[in-house]
């Protein structure tokens, strides 16, 4: 309702299309900048307490923009600056609220889970509007947002209620905020699977946000509506997503993900022509009811695909990235298509979208989705103990480590192949500066070095390499004249001070 509510009331105080897609643009843009600082507390702090304070943040600043519409003080600049400070909650909650969703259901019910929780996200974008329109001609345009604000109080009082399921307690102290930050980045520069769906997702929000950002300008300057239709088409979008929810697990076994997101970027872009040529209300509602569908559909998929490429520890970090590109595309797309609207008109940006997101379908195919399916990311514990001759403080650093291997000169091309992907393992559990050297005087002879920037977070590598992880280093070890690989630690020197 508050959306929705938001996006009209811009269309009465400035009509003009780049500040109406701003709308979107204020919207998103806080998922771009905070999302990932976010993801790193959601790994580093009770998410529970966490998302319980940030709830009640937004909840207090939703009754200030109430109180300004209500008191007749908004102005199109204010609208833009209360939604931005909405979204800050927002994006502080976005990882964490999806990071909780494996710890509800067995990751055997991840997928269906995730479709469902699209499918509540729907059912609010399917009664909102119209709701809210509703509310609006009978009581005046404040009540939406009366109504959200205090609507917000529910969700606190179910965060409140419930119980996170218990976990082994970590005997390691939490990492840092800015450490963990920049862990999480290291990850996913070198998530290859991760890397594919943000790649997916950027292809195809950047061109799918344009109906979002220009559909109040379909509905009140193109068609000459007014909000009950902008409502209506907002209303039919999310009912279109839900009913699509319903037959996406059939559509997903027979097609996969990869031809979903493709089926769904071609629908999305035929409701965009539809947009752009609808000059009656019945058109736009036949486009609403195709975006919707394949909204859900790619965006499940997505989703979807994320999740099964993230541990435990990092998930909420590694979200926040998707999330991070996902708004990030929608704000720049939002920007882009509203410019173009600005000089071109409404109908050119959406078919100029329309033909982007065709274009984008082969140009990322080879980039597949939902691979890291299958693959056990659980801790497989099978690093030995590090030998220490004296007790070493956790902030000692940084750590150099290195392993030693004797490999067969027939197996030499294999074996550097297979180191090469080890790389991208060591960078995921948080190493910098990995290298692979060959002994010019003992051919077979090769030492594998990187770094880590301190005994406490070697350690934690510890805990966090997975079983996938364990089968890459087992593939190596059937290569080698010597076995095990001998590992050795080097602490950075320092001298004593007197």
């Amino acid at each position: 309702m508050s959306s929705s509510a938001s996006a009209w009331l811009m269309t009465t105080l400035n009509s003009d299309p780049l500040m109406v897609s701003l709308v979107q643009v204020a919207s998103s843009l806080p998922m771009f900048i905070f999302a990932l600082p976010a993801g790193a507390l959601a790994d580093t702090v009770d998410k529970r307490r966490f998302l319980i304070g940030a709830e009640i943040y937004i909840a207090v600043v939703s009754l200030g923009f109430a109180f300004m519409v209500w008191a007749g003080l908004i102005t199109a600049p204010g609208i833009l600056v209360f939604i931005f400070l909405v979204e800050i909650g927002s994006a502080l909650t976005a990882p964490a609220w999806q990071s909780i969703v494996p710890e509800l259901v067995p990751r055997a019910d991840l997928s269906p889970a995730i479709a469902v929780n699209s499918a509540g996200v729907n059912v609010s974008q399917a009664l909102g509007p119209p709701l809210g329109g509703a509310l609006t001609v009978a009581f005046g345009v404040a009540m939406p947002f009366w109504v959200n604000a205090f609507s917000n109080w529910g969700t606190i009082g179910a965060l409140v209620a419930w119980r996170r399921p218990k976990k082994a307690l970590d005997t390691l102290p939490s990492e840092h905020f800015l450490k963990a930050i920049s862990t999480g980045a290291r990850h996913a520069a070198n998530n290859r699977f991760l890397q594919a769906t943000l790649l997916r997702a950027m292809a195809f929000f950047l061109f799918g946000s344009c109906y979002w950002a220009l559909l109040p300008l379909v509905a009140g300057q193109q068609i000459a509506g007014g909000a009950a239709l902008y409502g209506g088409l907002l209303g039919t979008i999310g009912a279109s997503a839900i009913a699509g929810v319903l037959v996406l697990p059939r559509l997903k076994r027979v097609l996969g993900p990869n031809r979903i997101v493709a089926l769904g970027s071609v629908a999305t872009a035929l409701a965009m022509a539809l947009y752009g040529v609808a000059r009656a209300p019945a058109l736009a509602v036949i486009a609403s009811m195709i975006a919707g569908v394949s909204w859900i559909a790619v965006f499940s998929s997505l989703s979807v695909s994320a999740q099964l490429t993230l541990p435990e520890w990092v998930r909420g970090r590694g979200l926040a990235v998707y999330v991070t590109v996902f708004f990030g595309a929608m704000a720049s797309g939002s920007i882009l298509w509203g410019a173009v609207s600005h000089v071109y008109g409404i109908s050119i940006a959406l078919y100029a979208a329309a033909g982007g997101i065709m274009i984008a379908i082969p140009l990322t195919w080879r980039w597949k989705l939902q691979a890291g399916e299958g693959i056990d990311l659980t801790p497989s514990m099978h690093w030995p103990t590090p030998i220490v001759s004296t007790l070493v403080s956790g902030d000692a650093g940084p750590v150099l480590v290195t392993t030693e291997y004797l490999v067969n000169e027939q197996n030499r091309e294999k074996f550097l192949t297979v180191m090469g992907k080890l790389s991208l393992e060591r960078g995921r559990l948080g190493a910098y500066d990995w290298g692979i050297f060959e002994d010019i005087a003992h051919p077979g002879r090769y030492l594998e070095t990187y770094s880590v920037d301190s005994w406490l977070e070697h350690l934690r590598q510890h805990s966090r390499v997975t079983h996938v992880d364990r089968a890459m280093e087992d593939e190596i070890e059937l290569l080698l004249l010597k076995k095990p690989a001998e590992t050795t630690h080097f602490l950075a020197a320092r001298r004593k001070e007197n």
